[in-house]
């Protein structure tokens, strides 16, 4: 077999040959002699089925085996003389041409592969920055807010009326059209004014009750409510209110409570507990400032700096990636018209075309600089990464672990976290350096 291999850029080439029936009969043959070792057909014995009666039953099935390897060989052949290796080759490799005639098979293989980048000067496209100070009052809120975060509630002796920022508790029942609804009743319910953990109008509506108070409260359930018997519709709670409550927040923090916030320190104190706040506050910050505002700039910088050939397969990957997300949303008229119209939909695709090949190239360029850098990842990490995210979630970490799996994206999220990883050594290294 004679193959013609091109190298059309830095990341893509292409291999064409002719292969001859004389060449796929070859291959039949060879597939049908290892058949007969282990064909079982009744009427003759393992071993001793004549070829002819193995092709009349498998001839279709062989046929196109043959003409796999045949293109395997053609393949294998590029390869070879491109000088790559099979890590070097990025996805699958496919077709532009395979024209069968009465002789012969055309074909013509696009194949994919890592291309070759220089990074030098990428530290450029750091961005300048000031790392964030915390100011001794952000300290002191944070204290308060720690303070009124464990403060317990105390029922008000007095006869003021209720207000945002307290605690009712209430008894109510909803109705509509006078009609009682299940699920809308409650008895010594706790509820924060201002919260928002009701629907809107009801915590509004408490306000300026006091205690020993009753109250019929309107209210409209959202469109999009969970429950649709009640979605959209005017509802009407009765409502008493026996107790309005307040958090008992402590003026300042006792050695008691000290030892509640720094449970694993022998001699816990007032300057330590701050020095920790300002570490937490401190971080919290440092991580907007990198995700925020470092890590927009510095992927731009990069991805227009370093400009090499890209993988046309990986590129076509992500435009109908793009593609498809943004049919998401898209309106029954506008998919009928786009599947009416082909080259509309080919021309809305191509518009993704830059998106799609930025993203790519930063992709390369992340996995290098990962490299370069010595930034890695482990499977046990992204393991658990996504055992904490299902608890956060409330969902059962097996099967959340599954379901990644199974959408086949834990590549995705792996790199995911070698670009979080990288940007920060990056960022960190580029302060330490001032």
């Amino acid at each position: 077999m004679e193959v013609k291999v091109v190298k059309v850029n830095g990341a893509n080439a292409s291999a064409t040959a002719t292969i001859s029936n004389e060449i796929i009969e070859q291959k039949e043959n060879k597939i049908l002699k290892t058949l007969a070792k282990d064909a079982r057909i009744d009427g003759f014995r393992k071993g001793k089925v004549p070829t002819l009666v193995l092709k009349a039953r498998y001839g279709d099935k062989v046929k196109v085996d043959a003409e796999q390897e045949a293109v395997k060989e053609l393949y294998d052949i590029a390869i070879k003389e491109l000088g790559l290796g099979e890590s070097s080759v990025i996805g699958e490799p496919t077709f532009s041409k395979f024209d069968k005639k009465e002789n012969e098979i055309d074909v013509e293989l696009k194949i994919s592969f890592k291309p070759q980048m220089e990074l030098n000067g990428y530290e450029e496209c750091i961005p300048e920055f000031e790392m964030p100070k915390v100011t001794k009052s952000e300290i002191d809120e944070r204290v308060s807010k720690l303070l009124e975060t464990i403060a317990p509630l105390k029922t008000m002796e007095s006869k003021r009326a209720l207000k945002k920022g307290d605690f009712a508790l209430i008894d109510f029942e909803g109705f509509i059209d006078d009609v009682a609804f299940e699920g809308g009743e409650a008895k010594n319910h706790t509820l924060e004014i201002g919260s928002k953990s009701f629907i809107d109008g009801f915590e509004d509506g408490l306000i300026g009750l006091k205690a020993g108070g009753q109250k019929d409260i309107k209210v409209t359930f959202p469109e999009n409510y969970g429950n649709k018997d009640l979605a959209g519709k005017e509802a009407v709670f009765k409502v008493t209110l026996h107790e309005i409550k307040e958090k008992d927040i402590p003026k300042e923090v006792s050695e008691e409570l000290l030892k509640k916030f720094l449970p694993n320190e022998e001699k816990p104190t007032k300057e330590l507990l701050e020095d920790k706040i300002k570490e937490q506050i401190k971080n919290e910050k440092t991580s907007k400032l990198y995700h925020e505002e470092l890590k927009p700039k510095f992927v731009e910088a990069i991805v227009k700096k370093f400009t090499f050939d890209l993988p046309e397969s990986i590129v076509e990957q992500e435009m109908d990636i793009h593609f498809r997300n943004a049919f998401v949303n898209i309106g029954k008229e506008d998919l009928e018209e786009y599947k009416k119209d082909p080259q509309k939909a080919r021309d809305k695709r191509e518009t993704f075309r830059k998106d799609a090949e930025d993203s790519v190239r930063l992709t390369f360029i992340v996995n290098e600089l990962a490299i370069l850098n010595s930034v890695g990842v482990t499977d046990q990490e992204v393991t658990q990464m996504l055992y904490y995210e299902a608890l956060q979630y409330g969902q059962e970490p097996k099967a959340h672990l599954e379901n990644y799996k199974k959408q086949g994206v834990l590549p995705a999220v792996k790199m995911a976290m070698i670009e979080d990883r990288l940007f920060q050594t990056l960022f960190d290294r580029a302060n330490k350096g001032k």
